[in-house]
């Protein structure tokens, strides 16, 4: 559901599902968390902020607020993050990893210059040999490099066992 119909493409989460919005992120969803906010009353913030996204919750007395104030909002229905993203699926949100947002920060990634991923490798001890093997993306905000290593071979793992997991389910 990306794209096209703009339901279910931008959201905002709570503090308890930090994990989701960083898959959420890692899919391409313009995702925000409200721990990136410094804000005193979380749940006015969330009811009353970014009301153009949808709110995910785990939290029932605010899916419920949301819900009766006209805010778009869902209520995550368990703490396991396989289980969230599993529920998002149902929901018609793509799960995959598509490399246009930053997964810390949520901004947009981008093809980094030689001068910025060459700083970045000598800043975080990353053999320069890197940018010969894999496409680099970078994000301008948090001063990162995203590349396709183990890490990206586990998070392809992960979504696999959620594909096999909904498969069998049916």
């Amino acid at each position: 559901m990306k794209g096209g119909g703009g339901r279910l493409n931008k959201f905002i989460v709570d503090r308890m599902l930090g994990k989701l919005a960083t898959w959420l992120r890692i899919s391409g969803y313009d995702t925000l968390y409200v721990g990136d906010f410094n804000v005193e009353d979380e749940d006015k913030f969330l009811l009353e902020e970014h009301r153009d996204r949808v709110l995910l919750t785990r939290d029932k007395q605010l899916y419920e607020a949301s819900v009766k104030s006209g805010r778009k909002a869902i209520l995550i229905t368990s703490d396991s993050v396989e289980e969230q993203l599993k529920q998002m699926k149902r929901l018609g949100v793509e799960i995959k990893i598509v490399m246009d947002r930053c997964s810390v920060c949520n901004s947009l990634l981008r093809k980094p210059s030689d001068e910025e991923a060459l700083r970045v490798m000598r800043r975080e001890g990353i053999s320069e040999d890197l940018r010969k093997k894999y496409e680099l993306w970078y994000c301008e905000k948090c001063d990162k490099l995203y590349w396709m290593g183990s890490h990206w071979r586990n998070m392809v793992k992960f979504l696999k066992r959620i594909e096999d997991d909904n498969t069998v389910s049916r």
